[in-house]
């Protein structure tokens, strides 16, 4: 009898793509659900789907994270043993003019999942968390031992109530759930609205860049496939109750349910204007930068510390920022070159 599929959500999305494609190659199936919305091109989408779909292992379902229904008969059907939760509304400042759309997905699609694993036997789920929950903390590198409740956007604040809804649901119905904090994740089949497009596209161009907080914004890049070995790594490394864990001390990162979370980052943040100075390397054009004040819903930096994952699954993000745009550069050239 063949094993249960693993259900990706968000796989027409960027680590959606990425993790699907990992999981496939080392010999597991897989359901990608995505409802290919148009918060960016869905050509991309389409593209990332049509690298999936050729394997005869992957089977995908369009489906909104929303659709209650829906999605309580995908989980039905096929009664997932593990789930790795990607698929939600993504960005910071989109979150300033369209709120909603972070409730619908975010909130009510979240609950569909739970409630999915809840009812079908889910032996893991993993769950799209991010830096964002940081928010005003100012104490650095981020600890996921440090307390986040002072979220400084709508998106932020989503991944926040993430974590707090699946932690009731591993301390009632024992649901281990492992949530992921990304810290600003780049590569190849990059989303076209995170700086490491704008910022190539911008320079390949001739357009200025908008850099805020004057170039000195730093963010911990984190390369795609360090994330996706770090997923991979997790799937199998299923949380269990901290037995270590005191109500009256209460650490932020456990639980005497079998609730984690980790920090998925380079723990080595960089300044946004040494990120051009290397797209201009790698491209071979000179950048025009538009120097800007801060924007609301930011932070100024970014820095994760990852000695909790290192410790339990042995890997930590490595790939420097160098190696990692000049791959990102050579893939954005080749995905743009007129057939």
């Amino acid at each position: 009898m063949p094993a249960a599929p693993i259900l990706v959500t968000g796989a027409a999305g960027f680590i959606g793509y990425h993790v699907a494609r990992r999981l496939l190659r080392d010999g597991r199936t897989v359901v990608g659900l995505d409802n290919l919305n148009a918060y960016y091109d869905p050509a991309l989408k389409e593209a990332r789907l049509a690298e999936l779909v050729v394997h005869p292992a992957f089977r995908f379902t369009r489906l909104d994270l929303a659709d209650r229904q829906g999605m309580a008969a995908l989980f039905a059907e096929n009664r997932f043993p593990y789930v790795v939760h990607l698929g939600a509304q993504p960005g910071v400042r989109y979150s300033l003019v369209n709120p909603h759309a972070y409730v619908e997905s975010n909130l009510v699609g979240f609950a569909n999942v739970l409630e999915g694993c809840r009812h079908n036997g889910c032996r893991h789920l993993l769950y799209a968390s991010s830096s964002s929950v940081f928010g005003a903390n100012t104490h650095q590198p981020f600890s996921i031992h440090d307390n986040v409740d002072h979220p400084l956007n709508l998106y932020g604040a989503t991944k926040k109530c993430n974590e707090l809804m699946a932690h009731s649901y591993a301390h009632l119905f024992g649901l281990p759930t492992t949530g992921l904090r990304f810290f600003t994740v780049y590569g190849p089949w990059n989303r076209p609205d995170m700086a490491m497009w704008l910022f190539a596209d911008a320079i390949i161009a001739g357009r200025p860049i908008q850099l805020f907080n004057h170039g000195r914004m730093r963010r911990d890049f984190t390369y795609v496939d360090d994330v996706v070995e770090s997923i991979i790594r997790l799937i199998d490394h299923t949380p269990r109750p901290n037995p270590n864990w005191t109500g009256d001390k209460p650490d932020p990162a456990s639980s005497t349910a079998p609730w984690r979370v980790y920090n998925i980052g380079n723990h080595s943040p960089v300044e946004l204007l040494e990120v051009v100075r290397l797209l201009e390397e790698a491209i071979g054009t000179k950048a025009k930068c538009e120097l800007l004040p801060m924007q609301p819903g930011d932070v100024p930096a970014t820095y994760a510390d990852v000695e909790d994952l290192a410790r339990e699954v042995d890997f930590k993000p490595a790939t420097s920022i160098a190696d990692g745009i000049g791959r990102f550069v050579h893939w954005f050239q080749a995905y743009h070159r007129p057939s």
